[in-house]
C-alpha cells in the first residue's frame, strides 16, 4: 500500500487506535508497554483478524437496517409510520454506540481490549435475538438502543485489538482499511438483508440470522484469541466522569428524539432536559477541577481549530443522518417504494463511499486539511439541497440518484480530515481524547440531527397540513447545518497538508516538550 494510502488508514481509524496505543489518559504514550502476540502463526493471525471484520461488518449491518427499513419495522410494531414519530429507528442505536465508544477504548485499555470486544459481541447477539420478539414500538427501539452498547464497546477494542495482532506494516494499513469500509458495506448489506425479510418473510428472522451469524463469529473469536495482559493494567478509570459524561449526552439526545412525538411541553422531557444541561455542565466541572485522570482533559479545547473543528463535525454528521432518513421517507411514504427498492437505490452510496477513500487518501498530502473538510461539507450541501428541492413525484434517477451519489464523498471526506486536523491540533498526550471526541460527534451527529430534524417536521406539517412540506423543512435544516458547518469550517479551522514525519514539529507548534522522542 503507497504512502497516500497509509496516510488515511491512519488517520480514519486514529478515533480508536490512538485511545489505546497513545494512552487518552494524560500519560506519555512510551509508559506503555503493548505485549504483541509475536507467538501466533500466521494462520491463526488471518483468522483472527477476518473475525474481527466480520464483527465490525456484523454491527454496521444491524445498524443501518432500522434506517433503511424503519418505517416498516415501525408498522410491523404497531406504530404509525412518520419520520418524527419514527425517527427513533434510526436513532436509538448510533445513541448509545456513540456514547460508548467515547469510553470503552479507556476500559479496554485498563480491564483488556480482547474482553471488551467479546462483551460488545455478546451484547449485540443477546439483543438482537430479543430484538425479533418485540412486540410494541418503545420495546423494539429500547432493545436497538442495548444492541448500540455492543457496538460502542466493540469499534474501539477491535481496533485495538487488530493493531496489537497484526504488526506495522502492508498487512496492517489493508487490514484497517478493509475496516474502515466496514460503514458503506455494511449499510448495503444491512438494507438489503432488511428489504428481503420484509418483503418475503417474518421480520423477526433478519434480526435471528443476524443473532446466529454474529454468534458463529464472536463464537469463533472466543476460541482464537491468544491470552492478553491490559495495555495499562494499573490504570484507573474515572468513572464520576463516565457516570456524567454519558448520562449527560444519552439525556440530551433522547430529549430531541422524543420530542417530535410527545412535545415539548410534556414534563418529563423538560425534566430531562434541565437533567442533561446539569450533568454535562457537571461533567465539565469535575473534569476540570477534580478528576485525578480525566477522561477527557480539558487542554484539548486550548486551540481555536480544535473548537471550530467540533462543531463542524457535529453539525456535518446531524446533516448526513438527516438526509438519508428523510430520503428513505420520501421514497416509501410519499412515493411508495418497497424496503428493498430504497436498498437497491442506496447501491451508489456504496460505490460512491469507496471512491471516496481512495479520493480522500490522495487529497490528503495535496491539500491542506480544511480544504478537505469543505470539500466533505459540500458535497452534503448539494446532496441535502437536491432532496428538498425534488418534486413530490419524480424519476429516481433525476434528483436521488444524484443526491445519493454525491452524497457519498461526504463522511469519509469530512472524516478522513477532520481526524486529521484534530490529530495535528492538540499534543501528543491528547491523541487519543480528540481522535475518540471525532468518532463519538460522528455517531452522536447522526443521531441528534434525526432528533431536531423531527421536531421541525412535526410542527410543520401539523400547522400546515402539509407531510412533504414538514420532509422539506427538515431536508433544508439540514442542508442549513451543512452550510454552517462550511462557513465555520472556512472561516475559523486552519491546518496545512499533512506532509510532516514524526512528532516533533506537531509538539513544537503547540508550545509542548516532546515526549518520548
Amino acid at each position: 500500500m503507497n504512502d497516500m494510502s497509509r496516510t488515511h488508514t491512519d488517520a480514519s481509524l486514529s478515533v480508536i487506535s490512538r485511545v489505546v496505543t497513545a494512552e487518552s489518559q494524560q500519560r506519555p504514550p512510551d509508559a506503555l508497554e503493548i505485549e504483541v502476540p509475536v507467538d501466533l502463526s500466521n494462520a491463526k493471525r488471518y483468522t483472527i483478524t477476518f473475525l474481527i471484520l466480520l464483527g465490525n461488518l456484523v454491527q454496521f449491518v444491524s445498524m443501518f437496517s432500522t434506517v433503511a427499513g424503519g418505517f416498516e419495522f415501525t408498522t410491523k410494531v404497531g406504530r404509525e409510520a412518520e419520520p418524527g414519530q419514527a425517527n427513533w429507528m434510526a436513532a436509538a442505536y448510533s445513541l448509545t454506540q456513540s456514547a460508548f465508544v467515547l469510553i470503552s477504548g479507556r476500559l479496554g485499555a485498563v480491564y483488556g481490549h480482547q474482553k471488551l470486544l467479546l462483551l460488545g459481541g455478546a451484547i449485540i447477539v443477546v439483543f438482537s435475538t430479543v430484538n425479533a420478539f418485540c412486540s410494541t414500538y418503545d420495546s423494539f427501539v429500547a432493545v436497538r438502543a442495548l444492541t448500540g452498547v455492543g457496538g460502542g464497546f466493540l469499534m474501539p477494542n477491535a481496533v485495538a485489538t487488530l493493531t496489537i495482532m497484526v504488526p506495522p506494516g502492508k498487512t496492517r494499513n489493508i487490514t484497517l482499511a478493509a475496516f474502515a469500509a466496514s460503514p458503506p458495506v455494511g449499510a448495503a448489506i444491512g438494507a438489503l438483508m432488511a428489504g428481503v425479510f420484509l418483503q418475503y418473510t417474518e421480520w423477526k428472522w433478519h434480526f435471528i440470522v443476524i443473532a446466529c451469524f454474529a454468534t458463529f463469529v464472536f463464537g469463533g473469536l472466543f476460541f482464537v484469541l491468544p491470552h492478553e495482559e491490559p495495555v495499562d493494567n494499573n490504570g484507573k478509570v474515572d468513572y464520576a466522569g463516565v457516570a456524567l459524561g454519558l448520562g449527560g449526552l444519552l439525556l440530551f439526545n433522547i430529549v430531541w428524539n422524543q420530542a417530535p412525538s410527545v412535545g415539548f411541553g410534556t414534563p418529563y422531557v423538560i425534566v430531562m432536559l434541565v437533567l442533561s444541561v446539569l450533568l454535562i455542565t457537571s461533567f465539565f466541572v469535575w473534569e476540570s477541577r477534580f478528576a485525578s485522570e480525566p477522561i477527557m482533559p480539558l487542554t484539548v479545547f486550548n486551540t481555536p481549530s480544535f473548537n471550530a473543528l467540533i462543531f463542524v463535525i457535529l453539525f456535518i454528521y446531524m446533516s448526513v443522518g438527516i438526509s438519508l432518513w428523510y430520503m428513505v421517507a420520501w421514497q416509501q411514504l410519499i412515493r411508495g417504494w418497497t424496503v428493498l427498492q430504497v436498498a437497491i437505490g442506496w447501491i451508489p452510496f456504496g460505490i460512491g463511499a469507496s471512491m471516496a477513500v481512495s479520493l480522500a487518501a490522495w487529497l490528503i498530502p495535496r491539500l491542506d486539511a480544511q480544504y478537505v473538510l469543505a470539500l466533505g461539507c459540500l458535497t452534503s450541501v448539494i446532496s441535502t439541497v437536491l432532496l428538498a428541492t425534488m418534486p413530490e413525484q419524480q424519476l429516481y434517477w433525476a434528483q436521488v440518484f444524484p443526491s445519493t451519489f454525491i452524497g457519498s464523498f461526504c463522511p469519509d471526506f469530512v472524516y478522513v480530515a477532520a481526524q486529521i486536523i484534530a490529530s495535528n491540533s492538540v499534543g501528543k498526550r491528547e491523541q487519543g481524547v480528540a481522535g475518540s471526541l471525532i468518532g463519538t460527534l460522528n455517531l452522536y451527529g447522526n443521531s441528534l440531527g434525526l432528533g431536531f430534524a423531527g421536531t421541525i417536521e412535526v410542527q410543520i406539517a401539523k400547522y400546515r397540513a402539509s407531510e412533504v412540506l414538514g420532509f422539506r423543512s427538515a431536508l433544508w435544516f439540514g442542508a442549513a447545518l451543512a452550510t454552517t458547518a462550511l462557513i465555520l469550517d472556512l472561516i475559523f479551522v486552519r491546518m496545512p497538508k499533512d506532509d510532516r514525519e514524526g512528532w516533533e514539529s506537531s509538539e513544537k507548534r503547540n508550545g509542548e516538550a516532546v515526549i518520548g522522542e
